[in-house]
């Protein structure tokens, strides 16, 4: 769909619904369930970068694995550990280019939808530079949803707030104006090096208020419940579980 993105919203827009049905929210996936590449932004918030002291004067970009995409409502396996959240907006891309201008970069954006970056922190800071890929892509640890809505849907795209909330207490709690690097800035950075393709991802970083940076630090237990919530996108609603046997 995103390869035609378009022409999709040009039948969006005249589309009929006379004949819709209801649905079971819980049914729905991601809504973007296999992007060819999904970069993942770090200390893009400057009280996230207070709380876990690391100076940086860019954000950092990774990705996470495409095999660790979950959905809005899916349980997340518990690998052992340090779990945390990091509630996220994402990106979503509708119209690539390379060298994309900041200025012309909204126009890219198929649209936004919510992204919890779970990190295994032990996992991540393995070795001599820390893993940021392996540590945040054990299965499910990308739950992405509940909707992909439209930037004109919202009053200011740039300035949404965000939220998680860990078995009813709100530990996240910021507004997206807070980033360093706004989603244009972002798009014009990554495309001024690599070329973004329809359907790819960008999770754009969190604010403070992860685990990691409570003191003590403070993670995910099995049965917890993890509530990542963004103004005019929706919710995630997901259970840490035991983790099965690995095949």
């Amino acid at each position: 769909m995103y390869e035609r993105w378009d022409e999709f919203r040009a039948w969006a827009q005249t589309a009929s619904l006379a004949g819709a049905e209801g649905f079971d929210p819980r049914q729905l996936c991601s809504p973007v369930p296999t992007p060819r590449q999904l970069f993942a932004v770090g200390l893009n918030y400057r009280d996230h970068v207070d709380e876990v002291g690391l100076a940086h004067d860019v954000p950092v970009v990774f990705t996470k694995y495409v095999s660790s995409i979950a959905g809005p409502y899916d349980d997340i396996p518990h690998p052992g550990g340090h779990v945390d959240w990091e509630v996220e907006l994402v990106a979503v891309i509708g119209r690539g280019g390379h060298g994309i201008r900041e200025e012309d970069a909204w126009s890219h954006v198929a649209g936004l939808t919510i992204g919890q970056d779970i990190s295994e922190r032990i996992t991540q800071h393995v070795g001599v530079t820390p893993q940021f890929s392996l540590g945040k892509s054990f299965p499910k640890f990308a739950p992405m949803g509940p909707v992909l809505v439209t930037p004109d849907e919202l009053d200011d795209p740039d300035d949404v707030a965000l939220e998680t909330v860990v078995n009813g207490e709100t530990v996240q709690s910021s507004r997206t104006s807070f980033m360093t690097s706004s989603v244009s800035r972002l798009i014009a950075q990554l495309s001024s090096i690599t070329t973004l393709l329809p359907g790819d991802v960008i999770f754009t970083g969190t604010p403070s208020g992860v685990g990691l940076g409570m003191v003590p630090p403070r993670y995910l237990n099995v049965g917890d419940e993890l509530v990542t919530r963004i103004e005019g996108v929706g919710e995630l609603r997901n259970r840490i579980v035991a983790r099965q046997g690995v095949a």
